[in-house]
């Protein structure tokens, strides 16, 4: 958004959609029912997905390594009169994905939705990115999409149908930024397409991926901190 009169503009626009913006208090939002898991939850895009979610009457499992700031997310989806339900989450480790799967299979019954959603950036060329930094970006940006993908599936077939949304990139399309988050966010939507071309999910699912502009998160910092 450009500035604080476009974002008033992309709300009531957003609100005349019938979504939590707009909705009439009482009315029923679009989520309501499904249960959704989302890695990288703890700030940035994460997180006002999973206020979103929430909003829209979905019952939230966010996943992230920064558990203080994730528990803040938590409580406040709670204090809006969310469900919500923070753990643990490192995107690289398998196990980390089959507890977080069966914490929203446990807890609230099933598993609709799955975003793939934590990412990092490093911005060096590569001539600078040492091996170390290329495999912590394919761990955490493809890897991670690969393990969330592959542990959820059971868990949506069981429920009868679901849906997976990969956020990947604008650069995995056209190549704009550093070379290894290109490689990285490319392989995520191809990743996407290989898996629609598959088996499908469920009897009623589907495997989606969204390309990404710029955005302010704090994804930039990441490797800062």
């Amino acid at each position: 958004m450009g500035n604080g009169a476009t974002l008033v503009a992309y709300r009531q626009w957003y609100g005349a959609c019938g979504t939590a913006y707009g909705r009439r208090e009482g009315a029923m939002g679009r989520l309501e029912g499904k249960v959704a898991l989302m890695s990288g939850g703890a700030r940035g895009q994460g997180a006002a997905e999973a206020r979103l979610f929430a909003q829209e009457g979905a019952r939230v499992v966010l996943g992230d390594i920064l558990d203080a700031a994730g528990k803040q997310v938590e409580e406040a989806i709670r204090a809006q009169g969310g469900e919500a339900t923070y753990v643990h989450l490192d995107v690289t480790h398998e196990a980390d994905w089959v507890e977080a799967v069966g914490t929203a299979v446990n807890r609230y019954g099933k598993l609709d939705i799955l975003v793939n959603n934590a990412g990092i950036v490093l911005r060096k060329g590569i001539e600078d990115i040492t091996e170390a930094d290329w495999d912590r970006i394919m761990a955490v940006n493809t890897k991670g999409v690969f393990l969330g993908t592959k542990h959820a599936i059971p868990a949506m077939r069981r429920a009868g149908g679901g849906s997976i949304v990969n956020i990947s990139s604008i650069s995995g399309l056209v190549a704009i930024g550093p070379p290894a988050y290109i490689a990285s966010k490319g392989a995520v939507r191809l990743f996407t397409k290989a898996r629609r071309s598959s088996t499908p999910v469920t009897t009623s699912g589907a495997i989606r991926c969204i390309l990404v502009g710029s955005i302010r998160l704090c994804v930039r910092r990441v490797w800062r901190t």
